[in-house]
């Protein structure tokens, strides 16, 4: 069939033309949060994202959210950029970048009006999201209802569902493990022994050895519980609560997967799209 063909089939411009203008709403700009918005992006749909703050990501050099900070931040090859109205969406998507904006009750929703409201919190609870928030309301992970407060969920636990759309029920539960690179869990993982303030003179990228002090909170050490490779940390002076996850040390060693949208983040937003696809271009 020509193209000529295919093109008269009743609705086929209009529906590729409106996938093209839909605008889309991304609440966070955390990792999970930037991969989806990153694929989004790639596939030529309109996004833009809100934050807290002070964002508290560990992959930040995959996360937007430090525009916030830094006023750009480049993942892959796309640039957000940290506006401070929405009058500056238009011009920013103008300008191939994605607008990022400080707006803790995600107020924007009503000014962009958008089609599409992904809630990529990743905060396991519903934080204020409801099904009426826009024609299309995706939910990232547990706490929320599909089909109740939000129209779809994306499984977001490692395993054989990672990436899947859930119409009925719930996501998996928050187990609180972390999932297994290179064989290796909860170790990897690097938490804040106490309230306090959180400091480091690391970088993301430092290879580190067993038992060497990555970061202190109050002078309290952190220390490495395996050798590898830093992907993960927070920002210097940090203010953290006790337990809270404050970085992420890869066994793999290999300095580039810092800088890389996971495996994981790609799985998720490849069920993101496929949701979007399914209402706006059936």
């Amino acid at each position: 069939m020509s193209l000529q063909s295919i093109n008269r089939i009743p609705g086929f411009a209009k529906s590729i033309m409106k996938i093209s203008d839909l605008k889309v709403l991304v609440k966070g700009g955390g990792e999970i949060a930037s991969g989806v918005a990153h694929k989004l992006v790639c596939s030529h749909l309109k996004v833009c994202l809100t934050e807290l703050p002070n964002p508290k990501a560990i992959r930040r050099e995959v996360a937007f959210s430090d525009a916030v900070y830094d006023g750009e931040k480049e993942v892959e090859g796309l640039v957000a950029r940290l506006i401070s109205s929405p009058e500056e969406i238009v011009q920013t998507w103008e300008d191939g970048k994605v607008p990022i904006l400080v707006d803790p009750k995600v107020e924007l929703k009503n000014t962009l009006k958008p089609d599409i409201l992904i809630d990529a919190t990743m905060a396991k609870k519903n934080s204020g999201t409801n099904i009426s928030d826009a024609a299309l309301v995706i939910g990232l992970g547990p706490g929320f209802k599909a089909g109740i407060d939000v129209h779809i969920i994306i499984e977001t636990n490692r395993g054989h569902n990672l990436g899947r759309i859930i119409r009925r029920g719930e996501a998996e539960l928050n187990t609180g493990i972390p999932g297994e690179v290179a064989g290796v869990s909860v170790e990897r993982v690097l938490r804040a022994p106490k309230v306090g303030w959180f400091s480091t003179d690391k970088q993301i990228g430092d290879y580190i050895q067993i038992g060497e002090v990555v970061a202190t909170v109050d002078n309290i050490p952190i220390r490495a519980q395996i050798k590898g490779i830093i992907r993960g940390l927070l920002r210097d002076r940090t203010h953290v609560s006790e337990g809270m996850k404050v970085g992420d040390v890869d066994p793999r060693g290999i300095k580039d997967y810092c800088y890389l949208i996971s495996d994981k983040s790609r799985a998720i937003a490849g069920g993101v799209l496929e949701a979007i696809l399914e209402r706006f271009n059936g």
